[in-house]
């Protein structure tokens, strides 16, 4: 997808902005929010993804966006968001732009519903992240051109609790992203898909 390597923030704006999201009722699950962080590198699309140190609770070792459990002090879910991508890697809260949400899914290991905001860094970039040593060894900026690219990802069907569901692998480098973050991901691409079809 040529056109991809330009900016796509105008587009991402148009079709999260028109999502309707999705939204499961937590029935007992603990809460969770991410933040799908885009912004331009050298007038190209990028997204902020985080790999997860050994030390943390859940997801050791995963390529996740930043976020994680609602606190009770959190006012709502994009707030843990906000909060959590704060902590994660040092971006100001007043710096993100939220652009809409998407879907509400359920990570199958660590059972949380998780919320996923969009937003756009309002700051200038390169931004100065400064991530928790503790909770996240790597911040990889991933063009979103390389994200759209069919052949850097992998699709498979497997049956899991009895049901058939579909699972997304995306490389980039060394790197695997997959699980919850996968199914996230491909929500905004199928949206941005769905754009350039229409």
């Amino acid at each position: 997808m040529s056109s991809a390597t330009a900016s796509c923030l105008d587009k991402i704006r148009r079709q999260v902005g028109l999502h309707q999201p999705r939204r499961i009722e937590p029935n007992g699950r603990a809460v969770a929010a991410v933040l799908v962080l885009c912004y331009d590198v050298d007038g190209e699309t990028h997204l902020l993804f985080t790999k997860r140190t050994e030390l943390v609770e859940h997801h050791k070792g995963e390529i996740c966006f930043p976020g994680g459990a609602r606190e009770a002090a959190d006012a709502d879910l994009y707030q843990t968001a906000l909060r959590e991508t704060f902590e994660e890697v040092g971006l100001r809260p007043e710096h993100v732009e939220l652009v809409g949400q998407l879907h509400d899914i359920v990570s199958r290991g660590s059972n949380f519903v998780i919320s996923p905001y969009v937003g756009i860094i309002s700051a200038p970039v390169p931004y100065a992240f400064d991530h928790a040593r503790h909770e996240v060894e790597e911040i990889l900026e991933v063009p979103l051109a390389h994200l759209l690219d069919s052949g850097n990802v992998r699709h498979e069907t497997r049956e899991l609790d009895g049901q058939m569901v579909e699972l997304y692998f995306y490389r980039f480098g060394r790197h695997t992203i997959w699980g919850a973050t996968a199914r996230i991901l491909n929500q905004l691409l199928g949206l941005l898909s769905e754009d350039a079809a229409g």
